[in-house]
């Protein structure tokens, strides 16, 4: 039998909250620009980038570091941002797929050639490949189609075949780096052989 001294009926202590958030200040770069917030240290840097910069190029997609449609930039390395912390970013250099563009608002040369080569489809994974791909053309490093197969593998599409995204870096890397454009590179273009299959 209970009674007003043990059981449901007694009176309770203030419950102590474990969970309550806890906030650190942070200051960085993002694209370029110095920013300086408070952050809650459990929060990702995907959240700390799309909520409160609004660089929704910035995806979530698996949310466990697996498909790379969160890449960005972090000191030139790439990074999956769904499992680095904020509060990790502290002094840090972050670029995403926005601040890729030029000053006057044009595409960049690894944009231009996604564009160029039909590199995308729904365009979910595309900021993800342009951030990694980035990273892999300032390296300056001409690479074979294969090559750059494993160089972008930490990146998942679910709707193309790989096959443009990966002539698009191609693309852009041989004109960025000056490297000539692998033989077997076209672009891609409706003509009178494959005019069928657009119609």
């Amino acid at each position: 039998m209970h009674n007003s001294e043990y059981g449901p009926f007694a009176p309770k202590k203030e419950p102590i909250l474990s969970h309550e958030p806890q906030y650190k200040m942070i200051k960085c770069r993002v694209n370029g620009l110095s920013v300086g917030k408070m952050v809650d240290v459990r929060a990702s840097l995907t959240d700390f980038l799309r909520n409160d910069f609004s660089l929704t190029s910035v995806k979530k997609g698996c949310e466990v570091g697996e498909c790379g449609a969160c890449s960005v930039l972090i000191d030139g390395e790439t990074f999956n941002s769904c499992i680095y912390l904020a509060i990790w970013a502290d002094g840090k250099d972050i670029w995403t797929s926005e601040g890729l563009s030029l000053r006057d608002g044009s595409l960049s040369v690894i944009q231009e050639a996604f564009v160029d080569e039909a590199a995308v489809q729904c365009g979910f994974c595309t900021p993800g490949f342009i951030v990694a791909a980035s990273q892999v053309i300032s390296r300056g490093i001409e690479y074979s189609i294969d090559e750059l197969r494993k160089e972008l593998a930490n990146n998942m599409c679910r709707c193309t075949g790989y096959e443009n995204i990966l002539l698009a870096v191609a693309k852009a890397n041989a004109i960025e780096n000056g490297f000539d454009l692998p033989k077997a590179h076209r672009v891609n273009r409706v003509n009178e052989e494959n005019k069928k299959d657009y119609m």
